[in-house]
């Protein structure tokens, strides 16, 4: 009978804070949960060498894009790559802080890597299946060190809400995609404030609340799942805010929620770059020098996070949650403050 009645797929976390009530306890880990990190690894070892396949330029379609940093390195024309470290470290934090709290990824290394002088169209291709990759892997590790429980039978809540957020948010990148580069062709710049203080107000909230037990209404993650899906397709970034944040609001447990972001943003994220491809025909070139240095950092973090989100206790993280959310939308306003200014100037 107990069996039957634990289908919200949260039960599983709570339990193993009750059973093992110390960081420390939770911090050594069992034989299972060390085989499952080693798959997880293997995983996404095996992507890495597909990574370095792609970056040398196989089909005619994946060519050396001539960006600054390419032009500096002396590549232009070259099927020449190599590991980029300096991406490597940058990519490893903000896709350790992505699969530990939920958010950031696309979010922030996306302008960082423009700065660097990386052409979009060796981040964005890159970035989706990076995300893809991490977000599969991560909800499988979730599992494994019972942060969340996916049950088939009975449906547990975690597989409703994981469907409902990835089959709504496709729907919603799909219509993002078209309707505002497509059709209306809204300027970047605007795009990124909406994304900055959607961030900033979602964070604030959750912060404020982040002490009150709230009630579990799943109906509300279709608006949330909907509004992460359209700001994926326009911007790139701010998905796995939304989703997560949305989550809390909606009731969700913490650790669980990660795990649900996690298996969503991977199915988005795939949809993400089929919508671009479909809609990018008529010779399109697609450069993957970055994905070796990508899964290189996302070998370590999106191994690592899963097992911190297991170690830390629940009530940490629903302080660190919201307030990274306001944090990257502080970043974010930051980086568009110049732009803002140059398009109200005139």
């Amino acid at each position: 009978m107990a069996n039957q009645e634990r289908t919200k797929g949260w039960e599983v976390a709570q339990e193993l804070e009750l059973v093992k009530s110390t960081i420390w306890e939770r911090f050594v880990p069992e034989k299972r949960q060390l085989v499952a990190a080693l798959w997880g690894l293997l995983a996404l070892f095996a992507v890495f060498l597909i990574g370095c396949w792609l970056a040398g330029n196989p089909f005619e379609a994946t060519q050396r894009i001539a960006s600054e940093f390419v032009k500096a390195q002396g590549w232009v024309g070259t099927d020449q790559w190599s590991i980029i470290w300096s991406v490597v470290f940058v990519a490893m934090f903000f896709e350790f802080m992505d699969a530990s709290a939920g958010m950031g990824f696309g979010t922030a290394i996306t302008p960082l890597l423009l700065i660097m002088g990386f052409n979009p169209k060796q981040i964005v291709p890159v970035v989706m299946i990076q995300q893809g990759v991490a977000g599969l892997v991560g909800a499988f590790l979730h599992r494994e060190f019972e942060n969340v429980e996916w049950k088939f039978k009975p449906m547990s809540e975690t597989i409703k809400l994981g469907m409902i957020i990835a089959v709504t948010g496709c729907a919603a990148v799909a219509f993002s995609i078209t309707a505002v580069y497509a059709v209306f062709k809204v300027a970047k710049v605007w795009i990124e404030l909406y994304v900055a203080v959607l961030l900033l107000m979602m964070g604030a909230v959750s912060l404020f609340q982040s002490k009150k037990e709230r009630p579990y209404r799943p109906g509300m993650m279709v608006g949330f799942a909907a509004l992460a899906g359209f700001n994926k397709g326009v911007g790139g970034g701010g998905y796995g805010p939304v989703v997560t944040v949305g989550g809390l609001l909606s009731g969700v447990p913490v650790k669980s929620m990660l795990a649900v972001t996690a298996i969503s943003e991977g199915a988005v994220s795939t949809f993400s770059i089929l919508v671009w491809l479909a809609l990018l025909t008529g010779g399109i070139t697609i450069d993957y020098l970055l994905l070796p240095s990508m899964m290189i950092a996302t070998m370590f973090s999106a191994v690592a996070a899963p097992y911190m989100t297991r170690v830390f206790p629940e009530k940490a993280w629903k302080i660190v949650v919201p307030a990274y959310c306001c944090i990257l939308a502080g970043y974010c306003f930051y980086k568009i403050a110049p732009s803002v200014i140059a398009k109200l100037a005139g």
